[in-house]
């Protein structure tokens, strides 16, 4: 059983920022969480081809060392723009037909090891304004939770994670934990200037999203 929803919750550091790249506004979205385990582990984790498909779900081919291509089967790929082992991992994210960056930090503690992760990207307002950032902050929440997972036990099939979420008692855990992670995302919005109430609504419309069932 994963770790109680209010200690994954409570387990991120969110963070958002409005900047700009190359005379373009983009949104900035981070979040930080720390595990437990050493950097080197932490690090081989996040670039084995062979052990990002326990964690993420999808299988990744391509290259992970600097300036190699890669692709994340049924998500993301692109280009590594830096590559520091054990330390700093810098992506492009090409998704969709748009490219946003995500810069991956990671920095030893007696214990354990913190791992900073930043997303930024142009996002439409109209977009932006409608579902607002747990859009990808829940997304990215469920993978840092995925990888603790995966470092806690490495040796566990990602198929049998799967099969644990599919049950009455997964399902139940992963809405809750979209739930809170949907709301502390919308606090963050708040915090960088958002209307309280817009952010709320936008955060409804999100989780609605998120947990709509399936068609068909």
């Amino acid at each position: 059983m994963p770790i109680p929803p209010h200690e994954q919750l409570r387990a991120v550091v969110r963070g958002l920022t409005t900047v700009e790249r190359d005379g373009q506004q983009l949104r900035r979205l981070t979040a930080e969480r720390a595990y437990p385990a050493g950097i080197e582990e932490v690090w081989d984790a996040l670039t084995s081809p062979e052990r990002v498909p326990r964690w993420m779900g999808g299988a990744v081919t391509g290259d992970l060392s600097l300036g190699g291509r890669y692709q994340i089967e049924g998500n993301a790929g692109g280009e590594v723009l830096a590559c520091e082992p054990p330390t700093a991992l810098s992506l492009t994210w090409e998704y969709g037909g748009e490219v946003s960056w995500v810069d991956v930090t990671l920095s030893a503690e007696t214990d354990r090891t913190r791992l900073l992760l930043v997303h930024t990207a142009a996002v439409p307002p109209d977009f932006w304004d409608r579902f607002g950032p747990g859009a990808v902050g829940i997304g990215w929440e469920m993978m840092l939770w995925g990888l603790h997972e995966h470092l806690t036990s490495p040796d566990m099939p990602r198929a049998e994670l799967d099969a644990w979420l599919a049950s009455p008692e997964g399902h139940a855990y992963h809405v809750e934990v979209m739930t809170g992670s949907n709301a502390a995302w919308a606090e963050a919005s708040i915090a960088d200037g958002t209307d309280p109430g817009a952010a709320r609504e936008a955060a409804d419309r999100c989780l609605a999203a998120y947990t709509a069932e399936p068609e068909g």
